[in-house]
């Protein structure tokens, strides 16, 4: 079993420094979900990520980075980043430390394997405090940054607690991969990612940072998604699934299929903010009526209810708006 450690104690930061330092792997909070770091700049350590997670070495990975020091974007930056374009400027400004990955042109000499190749790579900043404080131990001992994607297995569920990643990776054991326990993510699903590589702002991944917010920071427009956007992390058509099949429906569906459900009623696991009636053995969980809170804990109770054992589990599709955007490209990724 891997290593947990209390990330409350400073001597567990100091160790998941270290451990990054000598190249290996830390199970580490973030607002979002829990990453899976290793030193972005060790090309050995970064490759142990895409092996214990079985993801492709062409899937890129974003690079975690320390707050800046009085303000100072462009130092923060400057180890990974090659150039930024004056639109992403303000974007930092207003989003970090958050839940907010920008693409940026790559430094050619650095972090080639955690961007897959690619001759961009994204960036963010973390707010959640033990990141940052890992973040800034590890740059103690040289680590630039982290590159951090999921810690799970890939194209499953992303863990919201250290149980989700110890049980991720129940496989290997503490000399392999050491967990700083932060408890449970507060935004709880991925970051909003901009593609800022191209000249304009490009929205490539959905979160719970807006499309209106983030256009009125840059004070640009965003582009929607095209075929000569870069490899982003999370951007699959299925990805985020559990063992059970999802299936997405409306209150209406979900209450005409449960009134026609026979035998199979033990089978079935519904995720729904409309009340619903259903056969005895059906397990109803109510999703909450805001996007933040239901947001916050999708990914544990996707978690959950596969654990019990469920062959299917129907989701109430999200309702419209810009809110819940994030929570319904999580949904629909994993029902894919």
């Amino acid at each position: 079993m891997p290593l947990t450690l209390p990330a409350g104690d400073p001597a567990a930061i100091e160790a998941a420094a270290h451990r990054l330092a000598a190249g290996g792997l830390v199970g580490m909070p973030t607002e979002t979900v829990y990453g899976l770091a290793a030193d972005a700049g060790n090309a050995s350590a970064v490759r142990a990520i895409f092996e214990a997670k079985g993801r492709p070495s062409d899937h890129p990975l974003i690079v975690h980075i320390p707050p800046a020091e009085g303000g100072d974007w462009r130092a923060a930056v400057a180890p990974f980043v090659r150039e930024v374009p004056d639109f992403a400027w303000p974007l930092m400004r207003a989003f970090w430390p958050g839940p907010l990955t920008l693409i940026l042109p790559r430094r050619p000499e650095v972090a080639a394997v955690a961007a897959g190749g690619q001759d961009s790579v994204g960036i963010r900043c973390p707010s959640h405090p033990v990141t940052q404080a890992l973040l800034r131990a590890a740059r103690a001992h040289g680590v630039m940054g982290v590159a951090a994607p999921s810690a799970n297995r890939f194209g499953r569920v992303s863990p919201t607690t250290a149980a989700h990643v110890a049980g991720e990776f129940a496989d290997l054991s503490g000399e392999r991969l050491l967990i700083l326990d932060g408890g449970a993510c507060p935004v709880g699903i991925e970051s909003t990612i901009v593609d800022c590589s191209r000249g304009s702002p490009v929205l490539l991944r959905p979160g719970m940072i807006t499309p209106q917010r983030i256009e009125a920071a840059c004070g640009q427009p965003l582009r929607a998604r095209d075929e000569a956007a870069p490899r982003a992390s999370g951007t699959l058509e299925s990805h985020y699934a559990p063992r059970a099949k999802v299936r997405l429906m409306s209150g209406p569906q979900l209450q005409a299929a449960l009134d026609v459900l026979g035998v199979d009623a033990r089978a079935v696991a519904v995720y729904a903010r409309t009340a619903l009636k259903a056969a005895r053995g059906v397990q109803l969980r109510r999703m909450p009526e805001g996007a933040d809170q239901a947001a916050q804990e999708l990914f544990a109770v996707l978690r959950e209810l596969d654990e019990t054992g469920v062959r299917l589990i129907w989701v109430e599709t999200p309702p419209d708006g810009a809110d819940w955007d994030g929570v319904r490209d999580r949904l629909q990724r994993a029902a894919a």
